[in-house]
């Protein structure tokens, strides 16, 4: 070795013994491919030119390659391996191939960042020499020699290690920066997007402050549904209304109201009010946004925004969401309010009807805010496909509010009670109950007027009177008022039974036999042959019998009770007689 005159790959010659190339890539790549030779005269200088190279190299693998490369530069050397640090760990180089390399790796670990010796098959001496920056172990060289080295090939290595080393930390330190870059970047940008975000959040906090505080205000006004509406049609610019659960329209606030407004259609306003009720939020149908006004689970209205062109977003949404729940206060505390009232209402009417005194019933009614110093009729309600429940007796009060009745209200198993304050009109209460259950079955009794307190339970009975009369007479829906009965005043539950079943008794008794041994309908026929007014062919259709078979009945009826249709007293007695027997002692009809 010592004999040897080979040259260092960085030896200038003395025409280019200036500075080298300040192209730093041409400077790593030609040292590279250089094939190195030992330092016979120990030139600095190639050191020098091998640590800008180390300097030059794009990253710590190729730091590590080029002094592995060159590591026969410093002395009778051999690269056996190199370590990186990666993430704590000691990575090995793809270089590390000999057949030795897991032994060796074993050993460097054990090491844990001290130097150390190293064996190797072949090679005498042997040495791991960590690579230690200021930051800390960067990685090992595992060296081995064929000869012990001397003390100045030591002295190289170690100045090879320690270049190698500095460009590690240099590498290293850069790598840092540049992540350290990066992440200072992205920290930027996130920061820019939260600020961005804080402040979309920002206005939209102050847009819904704003429009909550807004539909707060409208509630505390108590202008309703209509105050309402104005407000959403305000920020919205979209024509606002609102509807009651059965789909009647309670308000609308801006262009294009339908005159009339439509009529609902039962089955399909409860499709769409459990489809609205399926999802969260408004929710589109044809030209509508629409949301429910709900309470507790509870459907009170709908409230819907008309946006024929799909103008709607989300401060139009929110706005919409924030005027439903307005309106679901203001109409759970009005409701809460009709509530109290219809109870304290139906008290004073059970109390009337049951009879009570009148200084506190006075009193009641003042507190109620009902004048009990007038007329009064008693008026009784019965629906055939409506149990008189909490929900019929309400629909009740409805429509005698909106035909102007002011009444109190009673709630009976089968029937509801109004004792109002003046004549009910011959048909507006019936129409309106009729529009309001969507059916015509209904029968409705009135009393003969009240000047005294004292006087309303015998009045309520008068409206019974009137309600049973008109249920069995031909026409049983309607409204008939008892002052207008005439003979059928007398013939009610007010009267002598024994006195009443002894006069049908004497007219139809022989008939009531015949019709009870052969199954016949005698009494039934002369009955509704009186409700038709003797006429022949109404009675043969509301019996829907032949008119020959109705012949022959009433002349059967004569033949068995021995009593003349012709005869003017026969006649009368008869028809009173049939009526007694259908109505008041409550025979089938």
């Amino acid at each position: 070795m010592a004999g040897s005159r080979t040259h260092s790959p960085y030896h200038r010659c003395p025409g280019r013994a200036g500075r080298p190339s300040r192209g730093s890539a041409r400077r790593y790549h030609a040292a590279v491919r250089r094939q190195p030779r030992p330092l016979a005269d120990r030139d600095p200088r190639g050191l020098t030119a091998l640590s800008r190279s180390l300097f030059d190299a794009p990253d710590e693998d190729a730091i590590l390659r080029l002094a592995m490369d060159h590591i026969v530069a410093a002395g009778p050397y051999r690269a056996e391996a190199g370590y990186l640090t990666v993430g704590g760990d000691l990575v090995p180089s793809p270089r590390n191939r000999r057949p030795h390399a897991l032994a060796v790796g074993r050993r460097v670990r054990e090491l844990a960042g001290q130097d150390g010796n190293v064996t190797v098959a072949g090679r005498p001496w042997g040495r791991a020499l960590g690579l230690r920056g200021p930051g800390g172990l960067h990685g090992y060289l595992v060296v081995t020699s064929r000869s012990r080295p001397t003390a100045a090939e030591r002295s190289l290595l170690a100045l090879l290690v320690r270049h190698t080393t500095a460009a590690l930390s240099v590498a290293f330190a850069r790598r840092r920066q540049r992540e350290d870059a990066l992440e200072l970047r992205r920290l930027r940008e996130e920061r820019t997007a939260l600020q961005r975000q804080l402040i979309s959040v920002g206005a939209e906090l102050g847009y819904e402050r704003a429009v909550h505080a807004l539909m707060a205000d409208v509630a505390a006004s108590g202008g309703g549904d209509d105050a309402v509406t104005r407000a959403l049609h305000g920020l919205t610019g979209l024509p606002a209304l609102v509807e009651d659960r059965f789909g009647r329209l309670r308000s609308w606030t801006g262009p294009s109201r339908p005159v009339p407004y439509p009529e609902p259609d039962p089955v399909r306003q409860e499709e769409m009010l459990h489809a609205v009720a399926r999802e969260t939020g408004p929710v589109r149908m044809r030209d509508r946004l629409i949301t429910l006004i709900r309470s507790h689970g509870e459907i009170l209205g709908v409230l819907a925004l008309v946006d024929a062109r799909d103008e709607a977003d989300e401060h139009t949404v929110l706005a919409l969401e924030h005027a439903a729940a307005s309106l679901a206060l203001e109409m759970t505390h009005l409701r809460d309010l009709a509530e109290t009232e219809l109870r304290l209402h139906r008290e004073l009417a059970d109390d009337l009807l049951a009879g009570t005194d009148g200084p506190s019933a006075y009193a009641r009614s003042e507190a109620a805010g009902h004048d009990l110093h007038r007329s009064h009729y008693v008026v009784v309600v019965q629906w055939s496909n409506r149990t008189p429940d909490d929900s019929f007796a309400q629909t009740v009060g409805r429509a005698a509010s909106a035909v102007g009745m002011r009444a109190l209200l009673a709630r009976r198993p089968d029937h509801v009670v109004l004792i109002a304050d003046e004549r009910p009109h011959a048909h507006a209460l019936y129409e309106a109950l009729a529009r309001e259950t969507g059916t015509r079955s209904g029968t409705i009794g009135v009393s003969a007027p009240s000047d005294s307190l004292n006087d309303i339970p015998h009045h309520y009975q008068e409206a019974r009177r009137a309600l049973d009369v008109r249920r069995h007479s031909r026409e049983r829906y309607g409204t008939t008022f008892f002052d207008e009965l005439g003979l059928y005043r007398i013939l009610g539950p007010g009267n002598d039974y024994r006195e009443l079943e002894t006069f049908v008794d004497e007219w139809l008794g022989q008939l009531i036999d015949y019709d009870s041994r052969h199954h016949a309908a005698m009494v039934e026929t002369l009955s509704r042959y009186f409700d038709c007014g003797g006429n022949y062919d109404e009675t043969a259709d509301s019996l829907a019998i032949h008119r020959s078979t109705l012949r022959y009945r009433l002349q059967r009826i004569r033949d068995i009770s021995a009593h003349d249709l012709a005869n003017v007293e026969d006649r009368l007695n008869l028809q009173v007689a049939t009526r007694v027997w259908k109505i008041v002692l409550g025979r089938p009809g």
